[in-house]
């Protein structure tokens, strides 16, 4: 575990947990000397009187306001690098989560990177107070006990280790048993947190039809899971914790009988039994509260386990010698790609197949095709979210892989479907896009994506706060301010993912018009299925089944007849129809 605790802190945070546990052997071994004292303490004193016994004594108490000291700046440094580890983990994960592809962050390791930001770190950082001091005394006390009783009697040091592999093997065995069944409880308390909050943040929906009642069936299913993991866990853990204790004690019980033999037949004196007695005693109590921590020991390697797996995640690559493009046109060559799965998962279809086109380094360029065809995934991958699995995506000539991410963030900005605003007011929203931007620039975003609208009709205007994930405002508003960031970012090439859908017709005629402007010196490529914008672009991409399989004008498509006219006369009627008034 100790292992794991540097390994997660790295060389950074590794100094100051390193002094903290030399102090905190040295509290062990002091207490331990300590109780080693008792032994010639209480022989001398029971066999000869107290006047002997003053040097002991001295020595005793000497070494106890040591300890007592040496304990005192463990308990504070604990919380100081406790207060430490904290910093250096989210600084670590902060790091490796700008180093992993956009990709990675899927809604469930997400939530995951929040829960361990949160939770876990706050764990770890108990560790150097609460976990590592008591588990250090319970290691090295018994050990020096071990050594100190060779010096009083040879045949009860041996009796001890020849039970400590004993102890150890059914330590092992216990911890690994829980630790088991540990995890499956914490992967199914996971899942029904999970469904917690899913059932939380879809009340409109199960009101609507009518679920309030009868439940959510997802949910049930992951809080019997939870009270099956939480019975296993009690019927099949507690033996394992039980039986530590009880080898301890019978451990106790063989060294208590051996020594009265030893009284009995001469081999050893009285005043020394009692002597030994109380110290073994203490022996197998520190023995025992490694026993007590196992709960702990076991949440803090799942805590560590979690962190270490993010932190040990593959960046994404970075070029040894980034390129500069050579203008802003894009081109995708034979481009192959298929979401990742887990390991033991069967290899997954491609989401793109020898995907080719090119976008102009100014035009318009729109992409249709069904739900599923990959449009979004070739917005993902022009963003470089991911990487191609086979094929190039090249953007002024140069590969995408070859940019530095700096200069590619600066090249693409992309509106999706789904907006994901901060709880802060509009205006920092926007200004995510560009932060220094002068008000001229911001007025001028928000002019072009319709929200000049929408803040002059706000009471507080561009301070207006939106809410956590923008709740407060409509979708069309939420859109309006993506749009308007995207905009403020003023970016070469513009990626527009369905970003009329939650748009009403007047703003959507705003927008249109914006398009149309910003295509004069900007690549445009916008995903959507709305006719007009359709209409309007230079160049159309017709992507079905992972593969481009038409392209051309919009004159053009609909003579020839294909999947693009099939679409054109589902939208057009779609469209052309009309609410006839009761005769």
């Amino acid at each position: 575990m100790i292992r794991q605790l540097f390994h997660v802190l790295g060389r950074e945070g590794s100094g100051p947990l390193k002094r903290l546990l030399a102090l905190m052997a040295g509290a062990a071994v002091l207490q331990g000397v300590a109780f080693a004292l008792l032994v010639p303490l209480l022989r001398t004193l029971l066999a000869h009187g107290s006047g002997p016994a003053w040097p002991w004594l001295t020595a005793l108490i000497l070494c106890s306001l040591g300890y007592a000291v040496v304990q005192a700046a463990c308990l504070s440094r604990g919380f100081t690098v406790g207060s430490r580890i904290s910093r250096v983990l989210h600084r670590r994960l902060a790091d490796r989560a700008l180093e992993l592809p956009v990709g990675w962050f899927t809604g469930t390791r997400a939530a995951e990177l929040g829960r361990m930001a949160s939770q876990n770190v706050i764990q770890v950082m108990n560790m150097p107070a609460h976990l590592l001091r008591p588990l250090i005394g319970s290691v090295l006390t018994p050990v020096t006990l071990i050594l100190a009783t060779f010096l009083f009697d040879r045949r009860v040091a041996l009796v001890l280790l020849l039970c400590a592999p004993v102890l150890l093997g059914v330590h092992v065995w216990s911890t690994r048993v829980v630790r088991r069944l540990d995890r499956g409880r914490e992967t199914a308390i996971d899942e029904s947190a999970d469904r917690v909050l899913e059932f939380a943040q879809n009340q409109p929906v199960l009101r609507a039809f009518g679920r309030t009642v009868d439940g959510h069936a997802d949910l049930e299913q992951a809080l019997r899971a939870e009270s099956r993991a939480d019975r296993a866990l009690i019927v099949r853990g507690v033996p394992g914790l039980v039986s530590f204790a009880f080898a301890a004690r019978m451990v106790f019980a063989l060294l208590l009988a051996l020594q009265v033999a030893w009284v009995l037949d001469g081999t050893l004196a009285a005043p020394t039994l009692i002597a030994l007695v109380v110290l073994t005693g203490r022996l197998v109590d520190s023995v025992s509260g490694a026993a007590d921590l196992g709960a702990g020991l076991r949440i803090a390697c799942n805590n560590l386990e979690r962190l270490n797996a993010v932190l040990e995640e593959t960046p994404f690559p970075q070029p040894a010698d980034p390129k500069t493009p050579n203008g802003t046109d894009v081109e995708f060559d034979r481009v192959r790609f298929a979401y990742p799965r887990a390991p033991a998962a069967a290899a997954p279809p491609p989401v793109l197949d020898g995907v080719g086109f090119r976008l102009p380094e100014r035009g318009l360029t729109a992409l249709v095709g069904p739900s599923g065809a990959g449009k979004t995934t070739v917005a993902r991958l022009l963003a470089r979210f991911w990487d191609a699995t086979a094929g190039t995506v090249r953007i002024g000539g140069a590969d995408v892989r070859d940019i530095a991410p700096e200069r590619l963030t600066a090249t693409v900005a992309i509106v999706f479907q789904d907006v994901y605003l901060f709880d802060d007011t509009i205006e920092a929203n926007v200004r995510i896009g560009d932060p220094g931007a002068s008000a001229e620039k911001l007025g001028r975003a928000a002019e072009l994506s319709g929200l000049d609208r929408v803040v002059a009709e706000l009471p507080d205007g561009w301070a207006t706060r939106v809410g956590e994930r923008g709740t407060s405002l409509s979708g069309g508003q939420r859109q309006r301010i993506s749009i308007a960031r995207a905009l403020l970012k003023d970016a070469p090439i513009l990626v527009l993912d369905e970003a009329t859908a939650a748009l009403d017709p007047e703003n959507e005629t705003i927008l249109e018009s914006a398009i149309a402007t910003l295509a004069t010196d900007k690549s445009l490529l916008v995903i959507a299925h709305r006719l007009r914008t359709v209409l309007a672009a230079d160049q159309i991409l017709v992507l079905d089944g992972g593969r481009i399989t038409e392209q051309g004008t919009h004159g053009e498509l609909v003579d020839a007849g294909g999947t693009y006219a099939d679409f054109w006369r589902e939208r057009a009627r779609a469209e052309g129809w009309r609410l006839a008034a009761a005769r």
